[in-house]
C-alpha cells in the first residue's frame, strides 16, 4: 500500500487563484475529499467534552467490575478490596484521570501511593508518590511501567490532586497473531507532557520482560489497588478515530 505522502503527490494539483483578474499565487490541492469534522463542546477545564463518555462522575462506578467495592465519599473514589475493570472494552483512545496520593506519607519507593491505569488490562501507566521519593526510574510516577521512564517527574506534592490525560494507539495484529503494528502511549501529567508518542514492546509486568499476544481490537480498562489508599475522580474517556478520506481515481 502506498504511504500518504505518495498518493497525496500522485492526486495534488497546482490551481491557480485570480484576483481582480490577476493571478496571486498557486494553491495547492490533495483532491481528496475529506468528512467534515464533528463538532465537540470541549466542556469546562478538565472536561469531560461533549463527546466524551463518562466513567466516574464522583456519584458510582456502575459502570466498572469491582466498583462495588471502593468507597466514595466527597465526588472521589477511594481503592479498596481490588482493582476496578470497565465493563466494556475500548480501543484508540483519550482518557482523562485525576488522583491524589494520601497527605499522608508512608512508606517510600514503590510501597507509596501505588496505583497504575491499565490500557487494554495490561499496559500500565504507573501511578506513584515520586515527589521526593526515589525508586527504579522505570517504575516512577508515569512511566510506562517496566519500559520507559518519564520524560520528567511532574508530580504534586503528596495529597494535591494530579492530572493525567492518556492518548493510546492499540497495537494491530492479524489473524494469525502476528504483531502488524505497535502500540503507543502519550500522557500529559498535570498538564506536562511525560509519555511523548512512546512504543510500547508489550505487556508490561513486574516479573518477566514486555511481550506481545493477540488479544481484542477492544479490551477494558483497568485500574490497580496496591494497597495504598490513592482517590480517583473525574474519569472520562472519548473514543478516536481517524478520518477517512475519499481519494479521486
Amino acid at each position: 500500500m502506498r504511504s500518504l505522502h505518495s498518493r497525496l503527490l500522485a492526486v495534488s494539483a497546482p490551481v491557480v487563484l485570480l484576483v481582480g483578474g490577476f493571478a496571486v499565487g498557486k494553491e495547492w490541492v490533495s483532491g481528496i475529499v475529506w468528512p467534515e469534522p464533528a463538532v465537540v463542546d470541549p466542556g469546562p477545564v478538565g472536561g469531560p467534552p461533549s463527546d466524551a463518555r463518562v466513567l466516574f462522575d464522583g456519584k458510582d462506578l456502575s459502570q466498572w467490575q469491582g466498583g462495588d467495592k471502593w468507597l466514595i465519599e466527597n465526588g472521589y473514589a477511594i481503592p479498596q478490596g481490588g482493582g476496578i475493570t470497565t465493563k466494556d472494552g475500548f480501543g484508540d483512545c483519550q482518557l482523562h484521570l485525576e488522583w491524589a496520593s494520601p497527605e499522608e506519607v508512608k512508606g517510600s519507593g514503590q510501597g507509596r501511593g501505588n496505583s497504575g491505569v491499565y490500557l487494554m488490562g495490561r499496559y500500565e501507566v504507573q501511578i506513584l508518590d515520586s515527589y521526593d521519593n526515589k525508586t527504579y526510574f522505570d517504575g516512577q510516577c508515569a512511566s510506562l511501567y517496566k519500559t520507559k521512564p518519564p520524560l520528567v517527574n511532574a508530580c504534586r506534592k503528596p495529597g494535591e490532586w494530579q492530572t493525567y490525560d492518556i492518548l493510546f494507539t492499540a497495537p494491530r495484529f492479524d489473524e494469525q497473531g502476528t504483531l502488524l503494528k505497535p502500540g503507543y502511549v502519550t500522557v500529559l501529567q498535570n498538564g506536562v507532557v511525560v509519555q511523548n508518542h512512546s512504543e510500547l514492546l508489550g505487556k508490561t509486568d513486574y516479573e518477566s520482560p514486555p511481550s506481545y499476544t493477540k488479544h481484542g481490537d477492544r479490551e477494558p480498562i483497568h485500574i490497580q489497588f496496591h494497597g495504598n489508599p490513592v482517590k480517583f475522580r473525574n474519569i472520562w474517556i472519548r473514543e478516536l478515530q481517524e478520518p477517512q478520506g475519499v481519494y479521486p481515481e
